[in-house]
């Protein structure tokens, strides 16, 4: 029963849960156990919160008891990214320097999935400070991809993609500011979405790059990533960058379909570069969106979409270097090298290149969004243009080839961040020995509804999600 328990997706188990079919304490002792039995092997937790857990799941079936409408989520067993503060609790966002840090205050996103009653049943380990497209982590144990595990998870979300890849959890949060949630869900097989910024509160978690950062959920299955983002998007007052345009319910005519919806291919820059096998499999998911009834469009990306790959990341090594200064010039042996190397040219960034960066985003969106969504709903385009590379291939720095391979993987990823657009990642097949592809689906600013739909129309006429991995 535990095995079937585990397999459930996180809208089958939150369903069983109010019809009484299971208990939130059986639930939860499954995903332990199963979290007990494969963090050895995948080090996918910083921390195993058992009694915590164990103590939340008898109050959410009290709870149940008692309520006539309980909460959508209750006692569901979540886990998460380990740079969302909850007071009281270690945060130790898998690094040396804060591996002791206990925040006093809990974040927005924490205390939403709180009210939506799910359970946190595990701190997840992450890549230093949210600093990196590979999941390598060189001073705390870097999470292993349950579906071939001799390759990367990709990151920063690496613990939230192995877990919830390994059914382990039924889903985590992760934060994107370059690639961090869909390229991770993309290595891992799972649905990821990185919203629109300004839809999720970043208060109490982590920052990285304030002009970049976006939180959102990994999940196996669309429908169980729009209960996630339902619970936690909003206006918050603690976030002054926080939209206050109205939150739809994600899941209102997720199965509407999409006859008529315009899927806009692009015709430069995103499949430059592209592996034929991915692009293959990539393409191949166009073939499953026109014939549930999309319309494919071809479209000219603007010139300015290289160039916002390079912006975002200057802005994000600069903006680190800001929140990172005090520790960098003090501390700087206690960060690993990965980390630093990233940080580095931070320290040497002209404040007008910076500007310019950031001044000039809202012509590039204009930009953008008049040559793509002028014509199109919604764009389609691989997430990880390459096989995953293996571990050892990530973990060497010093690798001629290293450059060229992170560039890669966020590729694709980068300049949606810079733009500040929703995207989500979908499985959509395999290379080589399990090694998962997926595409992305970019929309207009606050448009994730349409993107949900979209993915869910692809997910039901295909079988990826009900994959699992070996373990």
């Amino acid at each position: 029963m535990s095995a079937e328990i585990t397999n459930l997706s996180l809208h089958d188990v939150a369903v069983a849960l109010t019809n009484g079919d299971v208990s939130s304490v059986e639930v939860t002792d499954a995903c332990l156990a199963r979290m007990e039995k494969l963090n050895p092997v995948l080090d996918c937790a910083a921390e195993i919160l058992t009694d915590q857990a164990r103590s939340d799941a008898q109050a959410a079936d009290e709870k149940r008891k008692t309520t006539g409408n309980p909460a959508p989520l209750l006692g569901v067993p979540l886990a998460h990214k380990d740079m969302y503060y909850r007071a009281g609790r270690k945060s130790g966002c898998g690094s040396k320097i804060r591996e002791n840090f206990v925040p006093d205050h809990t974040s927005t996103a924490l205390s939403r999935l709180d009210d939506a009653g799910a359970l946190d049943i595990a701190r997840l380990n992450m890549v230093e400070f949210a600093l990196g497209i590979t999941g390598h982590n060189d001073v705390v144990p870097t999470p292993k991809n349950p579906w071939n595990t001799g390759h990367i998870t990709g990151g920063s979300s690496s613990g939230s993609a192995s877990s919830v890849s390994a059914r382990i959890v039924y889903g985590a949060l992760g934060s994107d500011t370059g690639g961090s949630i869909r390229v991770p869900a993309a290595a891992c097989g799972l649905v990821g979405m990185k919203p629109t910024y300004g839809r999720v509160s970043r208060y109490g978690a982590m920052p990285l790059s304030h002009s970049l950062d976006t939180i959102g959920p990994l999940t196996r299955t669309v429908k169980d990533n729009a209960l996630m983002m339902r619970a936690i998007a909003g206006q918050d007052e603690n976030d002054t960058t926080s939209s206050a345009l109205p939150v739809p319910n994600y899941m209102d005519n997720i199965d509407g379909g999409i006859k008529g919806l315009k899927v806009g291919i692009p015709e430069n820059y995103f499949y430059d570069d592209t592996d034929s096998n991915v692009e293959r499999l990539v393409r191949e998911s166009l073939n499953i969106l026109e014939a549930q009834g999309a319309i494919l469009v071809p479209v000219k990306m603007p010139d300015t979409i290289a160039e916002s790959n390079a912006l975002c990341g200057l802005m994000t090594t600069t903006e680190g270097v800001g929140i990172h200064q005090d520790w960098l010039k003090n501390r700087w042996h206690e960060y690993g090298e990965q980390t630093r190397n990233r940080f580095a040219p931070g320290f040497l960034m002209p404040a007008i290149q910076y500007l310019e960066a950031l001044n000039g985003r809202a012509k590039i969106l204009a930009d953008f969004a008049a040559a793509v969504f002028d014509h199109v709903d919604v764009l389609h385009t691989p997430v990880i243009p390459i096989p995953l590379p293996t571990s050892a291939e990530a973990g060497n720095a010093q690798s001629e080839n290293f450059f060229a391979m992170t560039n890669l993987l966020g590729r694709c990823t980068r300049p949606i961040n810079y733009l500040g657009l929703p995207g989500i990642s979908v499985p959509c097949g395999f290379t080589g020995p399990n090694l998962p592809v997926s595409f992305q689906l970019v929309g207009r600013p606050f448009d994730e509804q349409t993107l949900y739909r979209a993915a869910q129309a692809y997910e039901a006429a295909t079988d990826w999600t009900s994959k699992s991995p070996d373990l």
